[in-house]
């Protein structure tokens, strides 16, 4: 495998390479970004994983700073599960200059949910994913569908600029108990990590509550935020959606089994989460 911190050798090692499937990260990898791979590695092309912590991405008060730079440890995982290329360039090499040109998703679509809570978060997630797309120039890009809203604009971004690169979702890789793997579940303490388990489980039940349309929506979700926050938590929100757009479904919508999700953020100490599970 070849580790590369140039934008000129990255292009230089990809010169004679085709249909390259490309794997976008921020490092700190676990076993959720080897399926990524492993996915990448089934489409039969090169794969090229960045790791890159994308500093547009996070807002003054977040843990840019504190995210775990762990590139010598990403490089052995990604060795072995063969990954071809490594890019891992540093900010000076992606950002030679303040990045003032930058793009902005639709604010329906982004400024809801994430966006939201976090204001700029997915012009700074577009911005970098278009400016990596512009390095490697893959064929296909894999990204994970525990980021749901980030794999939809993604998809909408890579459609509308016309862009010459397949976005593809992959499931979300669990640990045994069902805590979505992340990287930012090593923030957590020992008793916040057994409690953890209950953001998925409180998206579960709010999913087979679904189609319950004797029960508003308002009131569902409503007793799902309440139900965390009596646990100690501190949810942004906890709410069900439309798969196609994200926003919410009607109770006709409901009764006819339009695909929904169950989508949720919140913090256990100061540790953020999300998550969400399809139903």
């Amino acid at each position: 495998m070849q580790v590369i911190h140039s934008i000129a050798e990255l292009r230089r090692a990809l010169a004679r390479q085709s249909q390259t499937v490309f794997v976008p990260t921020m490092g700190n990898l676990h076993e959720g970004h080897l399926s990524l791979v492993r996915e990448a590695k089934r489409r039969g092309g090169p794969v090229v994983a960045s790791v890159f912590v994308n500093r547009l991405q996070f807002l003054p008060h977040e843990d840019f700073d504190r995210y775990p730079r762990t590139l010598e440890r990403d490089v052995e995982l990604l060795t072995g599960v063969g990954c071809n290329f490594v890019f891992a360039p540093d900010e000076a090499e992606l950002y030679p200059k303040p990045q003032v040109y930058k793009v902005a998703p639709p604010a329906a679509l982004a400024d809801i949910l994430e966006g939201e809570f976090r204001p700029g978060f997915f012009t700074g997630v577009c911005t970098v994913v278009l400016k990596l797309f512009q390095c490697v120039q893959p064929a296909v890009a894999v990204f994970g569908q525990k980021d749901y809203q980030q794999l939809k604009v993604i998809t909408e971004m890579a459609r509308q600029f016309a862009l010459p690169t397949e976005v593809v979702g992959a499931p979300t890789v669990r640990a045994d108990d069902g805590l979505a793997l992340s990287s930012r579940n090593g923030y957590l303490g020992e008793s916040e990590r057994h409690e953890a388990i209950a953001l998925p489980q409180f998206l579960r039940d709010l999913a087979d509550r679904a189609r319950d349309t004797g029960t508003s929506l308002a009131a569902l979700e409503k007793a799902a935020l309440d139900g965390l926050r009596a646990r100690g938590w501190s949810p942004d929100y906890l709410t069900l959606r439309r798969r196609s757009d994200l926003l919410p479904p009607t109770d006709a919508e409901r009764q006819a089994h339009e695909p929904l999700v169950t989508l949720g953020a919140a913090r256990i100490g100061a540790t953020r989460l999300i998550d969400n599970i399809e139903c």
